[in-house]
């Protein structure tokens, strides 16, 4: 007998009907079962940022939620950023304001900026550092990251 059930997730537009374990977390099911590995897992507590992805334009942490939860909304990951293969504005400008290092947080801080940014287009330095302060970096010390996200707002007006 299989405890496992249906999980219908829509992942960047795209529709996947997966057969997963209730208490399988979303990251886990994205990157193992979907291959999305853009989506980290740091602390798996929800601490560190590192796995968060939009459920309907929302950052989330992907570690503390499971699969069959996010049935329903639409998913984006990393991955669904990029259209065309042309990246977007907001990793555009990590790029250009070397807001990454060795690229482990990135996907987690793109995700937060997008929900961020989405929230409050003209941002104060003051708030982006409010707006950012739940994901975490050990390689960069911030600035960067700042100075990237104050630049993707700028390249959205």
């Amino acid at each position: 007998m299989s405890s496992k059930q249906i999980v219908e997730l829509n992942v960047n537009g795209i529709p996947h009907q997966l057969l997963v374990e209730p208490r399988k977390t979303l990251a886990d099911v994205l990157r193992d079962d979907l291959g999305l590995t853009g989506t980290k897992l740091g602390c798996e507590h929800g601490v560190c940022g590192a796995c968060t992805v939009l459920v309907d334009g929302r950052a989330i942490r992907a570690c503390l939620m499971f699969a069959v939860q996010a049935q329903g909304p639409e998913i984006t990951t990393v991955e669904g950023l990029a259209s065309d293969g042309e990246l977007d504005h907001i990793q555009k400008a990590f790029a250009e304001n070397h807001g990454l290092q060795c690229g482990y947080c990135t996907p987690g801080m793109l995700m937060t900026a997008h929900a961020f940014l989405a929230e409050n287009p003209e941002p104060t330095r003051e708030q982006i550092c409010e707006g950012m302060n739940g994901n975490l970096c050990r390689c960069t010390g911030y600035q960067n990251i700042i100075k990237s996200t104050a630049a993707a707002a700028k390249a959205a007006k």
